[in-house]
């Protein structure tokens, strides 16, 4: 297994952009990919999203965990799937690359009647970066985000925003929480390999 800390990519809230910002660090890194839990739309899973967009033939890309058929909250798509989530079935990769965890939702999405997102992530031993998208309450989304990430002594690699820029938020969420500004990804104007490639020059990691 690698000894690199797996990074995961979770953002303040859901339809942010953590799947574009998975594909840019996967493919910067040249790292594996791995979504633990995808929720409805399994023939355009996030999975396969990524994958169309990196062009690198060193990432790996690992099957699901749990694979739900309805598009809602985790807890909810495996009652409705007849199944309970169990933390234990979820293992990291055997993989000597760097591996890139992409979650569902935010951090206080219910896996079950008792955990949360956030509760894998600490049980993964993963590192996160947090995906946050420039919108009225998004200080509150980011800071709150932070907040509970330090509570679980979560280690935070840095912010990553993505979409149309806001100095005045950006500034402010960088200056309260004192973590590192990863970059700023624009709206790009294609996903293709090549634009993805590209927007790795966005990001300092």
């Amino acid at each position: 297994m690698s000894n690199k800390q797996p990074i995961f990519i979770t953002g303040i809230g859901t339809g942010i952009g953590k799947t574009i910002t998975s594909a840019i660090v996967v493919e910067n890194l040249k790292a594996d990919y791995w979504k633990p839990i995808q929720s409805g739309d399994l023939d355009q899973s996030d999975t396969l999203k990524v994958k169309a967009m990196i062009g690198n033939t060193t990432t790996t890309f690992h099957p699901e965990t749990y694979r739900l058929t309805q598009p809602y909250s985790p807890h909810k798509s495996a009652a409705l799937d007849g199944i309970t989530i169990d933390l234990q079935k979820f293992v990291l990769p055997q993989t000597d690359n760097q591996l890139v965890i992409e979650g569902a939702g935010g951090l206080m999405v219910p896996l079950n009647a008792d955990y949360l997102i956030v509760d894998l992530i600490k049980q993964l031993g993963a590192k996160v970066i947090l995906v946050s998208q420039n919108y009225l309450g998004s200080i509150n989304h980011t800071l709150l985000s932070v907040s509970l990430l330090k509570q679980y002594d979560i280690a935070i690699e840095g912010i990553i925003f993505n979409g149309d820029a806001d100095k005045y938020s950006e500034d402010y969420i960088l200056n309260y929480t004192g973590i590192k500004l990863l970059g700023r990804i624009p709206h790009l104007p294609s996903l293709d390999q090549a634009a993805v490639a590209r927007a790795g020059a966005y990001l300092s990691l």
